[in-house]
């Protein structure tokens, strides 16, 4: 029988194991929480220097208790309105997407609908561009410090998570504790690198902060976790049996 369709008994070795990894991944992580936004701060400068990026560093301090502080660093730029011709490529290449989706195959069907959805997004920012340009509220700076909040945010209840949903299975202490450690160390080293591809984007125009935000924003390093997750789901029981 499938283990989906098996019923599931939360044995106490399994409890104790998913309270004790919870709390060991969480207390490494805030320890360490300091030292990785000093690293981030090192890829964004280096990432600064070798990209065409016009952007300064910043740094937000948060203190969570008197012994654990730390500077989130984000990108800071100048908010650049779309000019006539960037609206205008912005427009075209989606209407472009739009009409392709009408050629794919019948076995394309869920990526036809999923495109079309995507679409959405850039075209109301197309719209809103058009007649409430002035009016747009948000700045590349409040758009990146808060990608960064949220990315550490997201990081920081991966053992929570994994506690509810993953160390109560009887996958064995190693492979519990190795997909905690893979899926955190992966967003801790693609966070800053999203944050630069992001800032390329962001200096042209805030025209694209929508579809960044709602499509490659937290979205996506949710579907990482998702994909670590079914990863470790794959992996045989410890001990075989059926749970």
């Amino acid at each position: 029988m499938h283990r989906a369709l098996a019923h599931f008994r939360l044995g106490p070795l399994n409890l104790v194991t998913a309270i004790c990894l919870f709390l060991c991944f969480s207390s490494i992580w805030l320890l360490l929480l300091a030292k990785i936004c000093r690293f981030w701060t090192v890829v964004l400068e280096f990432g600064i220097r070798v990209l065409p990026l016009s952007a300064e560093i910043r740094l937000a301090h948060h203190h969570l208790t008197p012994f654990i502080n730390f500077d989130i660093p984000y990108l800071r730029m100048e908010p650049v309105l779309p000019s006539a011709a960037v609206w205008g490529v912005t427009c075209l290449v989606t209407l472009a997407l739009f009409a392709a989706s009408f050629f794919l195959s019948d076995n394309l069907i869920p990526v036809m609908y999923l495109l079309r959805g995507i679409l959405v997004v850039p075209v109301s920012a197309l719209l809103y561009f058009v007649f409430l340009a002035a009016r747009f509220p948000h700045t590349p700076d409040s758009y990146m410090e808060g990608l960064m909040t949220a990315g550490i945010a997201l990081i920081s209840i991966i053992p929570l998570l994994f506690g509810l949903t993953y160390y109560i299975f009887d996958f064995g202490l190693l492979k519990k504790a190795l997909l905690t450690t893979v899926a955190m160390t992966h967003l801790a080293l693609f966070l800053p690198l999203q944050i630069l591809l992001q800032g390329l984007f962001l200096q042209k125009t805030v025209l694209f902060m929508p579809v960044l935000y709602i499509i490659f924003g937290m979205p996506v390093n949710i579907l990482i976790i998702v994909a670590f997750y079914s990863w470790g789901m794959t992996w045989s029981f410890r001990t075989g049996r059926t749970v």
